[in-house]
């Protein structure tokens, strides 16, 4: 297996291969073939999938100058190195299916990175340097144990896709609502219960999806016109313990859904919205026109409804 990898990597180096494809090796350490001599000048596209994989070589940048896209998925690598940020004309890093624990802050000097998945790992925090991507594009943050998004993820001016399903979010930061290029947003599966009032203002974005967030009971009005994703989301609603209100019409008896419930009895009295309202005004003018000319003025002006509360 040794041989045949070494193989591999010297063809790939004598004939100036763009692409390599490691996957499935069993491979334990990044190998030693990839970083002697000066490395692989000519790669731009590294796949290193299903492998065993703890760590990153620190001189990763230095033997793979060119390297645009890195596929690492499914690998046990456990903190993103310092040495990423060295690799400046990378486009699309893949560690989805690791052990991930820590993403140092030098990921930020990544300023061509237009594809970051980090889904499925044992993340509880991101660096604040995210922001610093300004030609991302996808994020996949999915299935972590993350409270907060990065705090000056708004920033990221060319997102479009955002996946935070599946972590331990209370909240949306509202300045999420300020990325112009946003139009996928999904945070299935977390423990929100309320979004942000100005979320979908915006019209690129079209597609936001919050299913199975058990509090959640309400969705911003700008939202609406959008194609939502919110099954299994509030409490859910014992329907024979409410009683569905209807209206008739003749002989035809429409009844109103379930959520829609009984304020009171029929036959509680429900005064008109006119008489409310003039019943408001009289109180709120009562004390300061008291005794006045002007009160009997505007009395003889006002509407007989008013006069008769006057009475009452």
């Amino acid at each position: 297996m040794a041989s045949e990898l070494c193989k591999t990597i010297s063809v790939a180096r004598l004939e100036k291969h763009k692409n390599l494809f490691l996957n499935y090796r069993n491979l334990h350490h990044f190998p030693l073939e990839l970083l002697k001599d000066e490395g692989l000048q000519y790669l731009e596209r590294l796949y290193m999938k299903r492998n065993s994989l703890t760590s990153l070589p620190e001189n990763l940048a230095q033997k793979l100058p060119n390297l645009v896209e890195l596929y690492l998925h499914s690998n046990n690598i456990v903190v993103v190195p310092e040495a990423i940020g060295s690799l400046v004309k990378l486009q699309c890093l893949d560690l989805s299916d690791n052990a991930l624990e820590i993403v140092c802050p030098e990921i930020g000097r990544l300023r061509a990175l237009r594809h970051l998945r980090l889904a499925n790992n044992q993340l509880q925090f991101l660096p604040p340097e995210v922001g610093d991507l300004k030609e991302l594009q996808t994020l996949d943050i999915s299935t972590n144990r993350l409270l907060t998004l990065p705090e000056r993820l708004h920033m990221c001016l060319s997102l479009q896709y955002l996946t935070v399903d599946r972590n331990r979010l209370w909240y949306v930061p509202r300045h999420l609502c300020q990325l112009p290029s946003l139009n996928e947003l999904s945070m299935a599966g977390n423990r929100l219960a309320f979004l942000p009032l100005d979320l979908g203002r915006s019209r690129e974005l079209q597609y936001v999806y919050v299913d199975n967030n058990i509090h959640l009971k309400g969705l911003p009005s700008y939202l609406y016109n959008k194609v939502i994703g919110c099954s299994g989301c509030g409490a859910p609603i014992q329907v024979s313990e409410v009683k569905l209100l209807s209206f008739s019409s003749g002989q035809r008896t429409v009844f109103l859904p379930a959520e829609v419930k009984a304020i009171g009895t029929e036959h509680d009295h429900v005064l008109p919205l006119q008489e409310l309202a003039m019943r408001r005004l009289y109180h709120t003018y009562h004390s300061l026109l008291k005794g006045r000319p002007l009160l009997v003025l505007w009395l003889t002006a006002a509407p007989p409804s008013v006069c008769r509360l006057l009475t009452c």
